[in-house]
């Protein structure tokens, strides 16, 4: 396949940034005992204190009992629910992760908002949804294609995935662990964003939770908060590459 010319090897062994769908608590649990909020963080540091500690085991992650939500959400779900992506047509599961967060912020916000926001007619609406991004470990001899695939074609096209599918079908018939591409979503500027398409879960080990992240839709224009002390990103629809 002509799309692998000049392609290499990447011997990957680093944390990838996974950005999932999550519930998030909003209301404090402790605000009905006192109005002050002071009075919460004196009961959540109480509560903490008195909580026994987390299950921990020497055994893989998949063998924790304690710990296989955290497995099934940050990796296994794509593989075990497979369906349509760029780098498969639905007969077999892909991961996906990106370098940092807000690479996974700029590709999330365009298919939540110009996908499925779109599909269901409230784009044009003020909507607001929360996420969980993991921290998830990646050891895998990947084929790199960084530098040879731009986004906007061949297989970063942002509309026709048929030629990525094809890629995909073939990495997986042939047992190849998964491929590093550049982020079709941001910026055209080399180096601005990359991201991996794994094949196999055992690739992938040791999920973290990284952050909770809050999108809001509002006027054409999304904006991501992390926390209180951190600024937020503010990304319009219209600026959005696809």
């Amino acid at each position: 396949m002509g799309v692998l010319d000049g392609a290499s090897l990447c011997d990957l062994d680093q944390d990838l940034a996974r950005n999932i769908v999550s519930l998030r608590e909003s209301q404090d649990l402790f605000d009905d005992l006192s109005d002050s909020p002071a009075d919460w963080r004196i009961a959540q540091q109480a509560e903490h204190q008195a909580r026994p500690r987390s299950h921990v085991s020497p055994q893989p992650v998949i063998h924790r009992p304690f710990e296989e939500a955290a497995w099934m959400g940050a990796v296994q779900w794509p593989f075990d629910h497979p369906g349509a992506s760029r780098f498969s047509d639905g007969q077999f599961g892909v991961w996906y992760g990106s370098d940092t967060v807000e690479t996974t912020i700029y590709e999330t916000v365009h298919h939540w908002a110009n996908g499925f926001l779109a599909d269901a007619g409230l784009q044009q609406h003020s909507v607001q949804a929360e996420r969980k991004v993991y921290l998830v470990r990646c050891t895998a001899l990947l084929a790199d294609l960084r530098r040879t695939a731009e986004p906007g074609l061949g297989i970063l096209d942002r509309r026709d995935y048929s030629l990525s599918q094809a890629l995909g079908a073939r990495l997986h018939r042939e047992g190849h662990p998964g491929l590093l591409v550049r982020s079709a979503r941001r910026s055209a500027a080399w180096n601005s964003g990359w991201n991996a398409a794994i094949l196999h879960p055992d690739r992938l080990s040791d999920p973290r939770v990284a952050c909770f992240l809050s999108y809001q839709l509002d006027g054409g224009r999304v904006t991501v908060t992390r926390g209180r002390d951190s600024a937020p990103w503010v990304l319009d629809l219209g600026d959005l590459p696809g």
